[in-house]
């Protein structure tokens, strides 16, 4: 059900990532404010990421996630309402509130951990996010359709993807609700209670199974919990990668725009782009699991330095190399966000 999900709202995700410079320099009438929507959605995101955190944990993965899912298509719809009205007033708003959305679509990683052995901790993150791919590549190829239907309603055209984002977080919300049970965190919190009580610790030490025959499940004491040194490290792992992805992903519609290019092949730029953000998910799990994540981490920080150095050197004119570019951006990240994860 993780995996349908997060198929789902891929495309959702990339609605902001692809058009949200776009509407906003549109709007606002200033390519300097072209920055503005990614700033306000990823403030959001940090928002919906508190709430939706502390309600997983008091609720369980299921009311957390769908409760996100659902604010997100609730902001999508306020960026349509905003760009049909010309309400730049109900535009920033409508953004944050998007950026929860988002933010569900990345959280949702970390419920597929939550039933994971140990030494497969890296895989199981980076599943949920490989399967992300499709709707995340496919939603930006989508701008230019999405973008004919919003007009046929009377629409701005560069509103259509975020109507294509409010069918997408709408649907993933209905398919957690009603169907991701039992709930993972909750379920692996009643085995750690069952483990922490029974004589033997609950499982059988060989094999890191329940030892009524159950699913793997983390053994107690096995691995000790993260000290705030290791949370540090990985929080700034991920924000370094952030910055560095987000300042140059920002800016490449815009600048295709300026210089001829056409929304449908900034579009593609974008769908290279995701794909390299979530398509080596499998491999750098395998490989934190295997080489651990500091490495994988350090992998990260020469493959951003290309992409920032082919970004800023290539031809404007030049699509292919902007889209190497993107390509190694998004690659540098994924190894980031799985190794900071």
């Amino acid at each position: 059900m993780l995996v349908l999900a997060q198929i789902m709202s891929g495309a959702g995700l990339t609605a902001g990532i692809t058009v949200g410079a776009l509407l906003a320099e549109e709007m606002l009438g200033s390519t300097g404010l072209a920055g503005v929507p990614s700033a306000l959605f990823t403030s959001g995101a940090a928002l919906g990421a508190l709430g939706i955190g502390r309600l997983c944990t008091r609720w369980g993965r299921r009311p957390g996630l769908a409760l996100g899912y659902a604010t997100g298509a609730f902001g999508s719809v306020g960026v349509v309402v905003a760009a049909a009205t010309g309400s730049v007033a109900l535009l920033l708003p409508a953004l944050v509130v998007y950026g929860m959305g988002t933010a569900t679509g990345l959280m949702a990683r970390y419920a597929g951990a939550d039933l994971a052995s140990p030494a497969r901790r890296g895989r199981a993150v980076s599943a949920v996010l490989f399967a992300t791919t499709l709707g995340a590549v496919t939603g930006p190829v989508l701008v230019t359709p999405a973008g004919e239907v919003a007009h046929s309603w009377g629409v701005p055209r560069l509103a259509g993807p975020f109507l294509l984002a409010a069918a997408a977080f709408a649907a993933t919300a209905v398919v957690i609700a009603c169907l991701l049970r039992p709930d993972p965190l909750r379920l692996a919190q009643e085995r750690a209670v069952r483990a922490a009580g029974a004589p033997d610790g609950g499982a059988d030490t060989s094999t890191g199974k329940e030892s009524d025959g159950g699913t793997s499940a983390p053994r107690a004491g096995t691995v000790p919990p993260a000290g705030r040194h290791d949370v540090a490290v990985g929080t700034t792992v991920m924000v370094l990668t952030q910055v560095v992805m987000i300042g140059i992903m920002t800016m490449t519609p815009v600048h295709m725009l300026a210089h001829g290019h056409t929304a449908q092949a900034a579009g593609l730029v974008i769908s290279l782009h995701v794909g390299a953000m979530f398509l080596p998910s499998p491999l750098t799990g395998l490989l934190v699991d295997r080489i651990g994540g500091r490495r994988v981490a350090g992998a990260s920080g020469p493959l951003l330095l290309a992409a920032g150095a082919v970004a800023a050197l290539s031809p404007a004119g030049s699509a292919p190399a902007l889209g190497a570019a993107l390509v190694l951006l998004g690659l540098g990240w994924n190894f980031g966000l799985i190794s900071g994860t």
